[in-house]
């Protein structure tokens, strides 16, 4: 397992065959290019719904009307993701405080581009199964001691970031260091999530993720073999609980892929 906030990417090996390489990501930030991932890949696994491409695509609109107009309804919103964005538009050396997110688009649109499939790994409202985690996750943050807490998320906020500094690590040579601050900023604001709709509730919506990431690997398997590689976009905090849930082997799920074919053309 890698440091919680340890750099780069990372390969979860399946047992039958294939792998998931993990690039982990910091919300709203522009990667340099020397932190973008440079495998080969057939197919791109994002922590989403299919309805967030249409979420992208209104936000591109906006921000052309209106540069920094998503921020700024950011900014204003509160909370612990609020937060997040005043600190980290602070940090020197970071782009930051980008909508639609940059990586997470990026490479939705190179996988377009390449006409490799793109799997949305959050299942859709129409979902069941995902409808009852959504009313657990609803009840979770509605608890009265949730409710009450929220309002000191500040100083929440504040003894999180003295935790999560212990976790900082040295970015990749000739990356700016401050991106060790962003990750800390990240992890916080993800800590503070995460504790909103608890512990329980978020480790079965993992294991959820995990069944769903074996299912689109299994598909790419079937025209790629042992060298299927799925790569999953995802928050660097998020990387070592999902790990955690892939190591569990929960069966693959099969899921709807978007986008007809893969290409075998490396990531630009």
């Amino acid at each position: 397992m890698p440091a919680r906030l340890e750099w780069g990417d990372h390969a979860w090996e399946d047992p039958d065959g294939g792998k998931i390489l993990i690039h982990s990501v910091l919300p709203t930030v522009v990667y340099p290019r020397s932190m973008r991932t440079r495998e080969e890949w057939h197919g791109l696994a994002l922590l989403e719904s299919p309805d967030v491409v249409d979420l992208w695509v209104q936000e591109e609109k906006d921000e052309a009307e209106s540069p920094g107009v998503n921020l700024s309804h950011g900014l204003i919103s509160g909370g612990s993701f609020g937060i997040f964005l005043d600190e980290i538009s602070m940090v020197e050396g970071v782009t930051s405080g980008r909508f639609p997110d940059p990586e997470p688009r990026r490479l939705h649109r190179n996988a377009v581009r390449h006409e490799r499939p793109v799997f949305f790994i959050e299942p859709t409202a129409e979902d069941e199964e995902w409808n009852k985690h959504l009313t657990r996750e609803a009840k979770a943050a509605s608890h009265w001691r949730k409710l009450l807490g929220m309002i000191s998320i500040g100083g929440k906020w504040r003894k999180r970031v003295k935790k999560n500094i212990f976790d900082a690590q040295k970015p990749p040579k000739g990356v700016s260091p401050n991106f060790g601050s962003a990750a800390v900023l990240s992890a916080t604001w993800w800590d503070l999530s995460e504790w909103i709709v608890s512990p329980e509730v978020a480790a079965d919506r993992d294991r959820r993720y995990a069944a769903r990431l074996r299912g689109a690997l299994a598909t790419l398997r079937a025209e790629h073999g042992g060298d299927a590689t799925l790569l999953l976009v995802l928050y660097l905090p998020h990387r070592n609980a999902l790990l955690q849930a892939l190591q569990t082997l929960p069966d693959g799920e099969e899921i709807s892929l978007i986008t007809t074919s893969s290409g075998q053309t490396e990531e630009e």
